[in-house]
């Protein structure tokens, strides 16, 4: 069996008995990247010579009896939006292009505590804005499954190197769904946790109060091996939660007999793809089989997620997004000669591809004197109306369970000329991040057309432990999570 197949957990006990050396899983991952990066464009960077001194450095570890680390020799790679210090870090913006941090993100550091081997950077949309990751400024990614397709936004290429057998586990940001879209499209486990769970300390910012950290993965026990590691209060990070961090590979027992699955079948109408519906009533009918208890739910102001979340985040990227400007650090215009204010507009003129540029402007818009109150203030009542559906819905039952995305993996050029119907498709996946709620993506079928299905579960706000339970109590009742792309 190629080592890639394996899983994170598998490989770090091989190479913690000593049957498998880091090196070797390095190297097979390394050889892998350069096999198929060029036809996913997953990659904007892969550091080799980094890489393999972190696994030689684990292997001399393990020879001299030190206990390696729980995810010892694991190759794992991160989207480029987490800064690691001396590798170049770009959001896949042309404004940071060049740009190398003199420091490492919390999550780095975790890693590599933890025995981790960081092989690259994976491509992205640009400042993790989008839903297909068309818009980065490096070219799009493919989807491993058809080539024709996207991956998914923001993190398709953490999404799509997993899928592929490059790496075991990466890591991607989730803003508004950026985990939970591409692990959907892309056929594997895409978690997100909850806000404060995992330190945002070394991410660059989209929208400051939604974005988190994290895992994508073949298995839902790898991710909840790489959450154990990841998550934690941080010093660096005021953000972070002080909630004890439990062991959650522990919580995966496969009971779920007194689980309640919260179902909001009246969400869970328009615009979904009739195949998507199946998988979902299937995904559903498989965990009333395995003994939980299915409950309907109504979460009636889930309606205005979208155009809360719309608001929201635009603000915020337009306030985190102002450092860009030319002075400091990253890309400056040479075409601006005759005042500061002139260098500022072209640098973010030539910087900032257009998807960041709409965005901006929209989130200034609703800044704006006269507008603040008729659309950011609104959206920030009917964001604690939208929380207070799902407190509700949690006094009932345990996990609410939807589609991750309404249709399956759209082609690449299909919706980036009308950017409202890409935005429509966040549909299912923006409360959990306006909610602050952990949620999770797992497989669950395949369209018509063989490309993947994912099945969504949420949970209560630092109650990962349950959500990775039912997650994985569906994952042992399938063989959805076991099929991998031909490419």
């Amino acid at each position: 069996m190629n080592i890639l197949d394996a899983t994170a957990k598998s490989i770090r006990d091989d190479v913690a008995a000593g049957r498998l050396s880091a090196t070797d899983v390095c190297r097979a991952a390394l050889d892998r990247i350069s096999a198929i990066n060029p036809s996913l464009n997953a990659f904007n960077l892969v550091d080799a010579d980094r890489a393999l001194g972190r696994a030689a450095e684990i292997d001399r570890r393990r020879a001299a009896g030190e206990t390696p680390g729980p995810l010892a020799g694991v190759p794992i790679a991160l989207k480029d939006n987490m800064d690691v210090r001396g590798m170049r870090t770009t959001a896949s913006s042309r404004i940071l292009e060049h740009f190398v941090p003199p420091y490492d993100a919390t999550v780095v550091r975790r890693l590599e505590s933890a025995g981790a081997v960081i092989v690259g950077k994976t491509n992205c949309d640009e400042f993790a804005m989008g839903s297909s990751n068309e818009n980065s400024a490096f070219g799009p990614v493919r989807n491993p499954w058809a080539l024709d397709r996207v991956p998914g936004g923001s993190s398709g290429g953490s999404a799509a190197a997993v899928a592929a057998r490059c790496v075991p586990i990466a890591l991607g940001s989730d803003t508004g769904g950026s985990v939970r879209q591409p692990a959907s499209c892309c056929g594997v486990v895409g978690l997100k946790p909850t806000y404060g769970r995992v330190s945002r300390y070394g991410l660059l910012a989209f929208a400051s109060s939604l974005d988190q950290i994290g895992p994508f993965a073949r298995t839902v026990a790898d991710a909840a091996l790489v959450l154990s590691a990841l998550a934690g209060a941080d010093p660096c990070d005021a953000t972070t939660a002080k909630e004890p961090v439990p062991d959650f590979s522990a919580a995966l027992t496969g009971d779920v007999k007194d689980i309640r699955i919260g179902v909001p079948r009246a969400f869970v109408t328009d615009g979904v793809d009739e195949q998507v519906r199946r998988a979902y009533e299937a995904a559903l009918d498989a965990l009333r089989t395995a003994g939980a208890a299915l409950v309907d739910i109504e979460l009636p102001h889930a309606k205005y997620a979208v155009p809360v979340y719309y608001l929201v985040c635009t603000a915020e990227a337009s306030s985190n997004l102002a450092r860009y400007d030319g002075v400091k650090y990253g890309y400056r215009s040479r075409a601006a000669k005759d005042s500061l204010k002139e260098m500022y507009s072209r640098t973010r003129d030539e910087g900032f591809g257009p998807e960041v540029k709409r965005r901006i402007m929209l989130g200034t818009y609703v800044l704006s004197a006269g507008y603040y109150d008729a659309f950011y203030l609104k959206a920030l009542q009917v964001r604690t109306l939208l929380k207070r559906d799902y407190d509700q819905a949690f006094d009932r039952v345990d996990v609410v369970a939807m589609p991750t995305t309404p249709t399956p993996p759209f082609k690449l050029g299909e919706k980036t000329a009308d950017p409202l119907q890409m935005y429509l498709g966040d549909i299912f996946t923006v409360s959990a991040n306006l909610a602050g709620l952990p949620g999770i993506s797992v497989p669950c079928g395949f369209s018509n057309e063989g490309l993947p299905i994912g099945f969504q579960l949420m949970g209560r706000m630092f109650d990962e432990a349950t959500l990775l339970r039912v997650a994985d109590a569906y994952e042992r009742s399938t063989e959805w999570h076991t099929k991998s792309p031909a490419i």
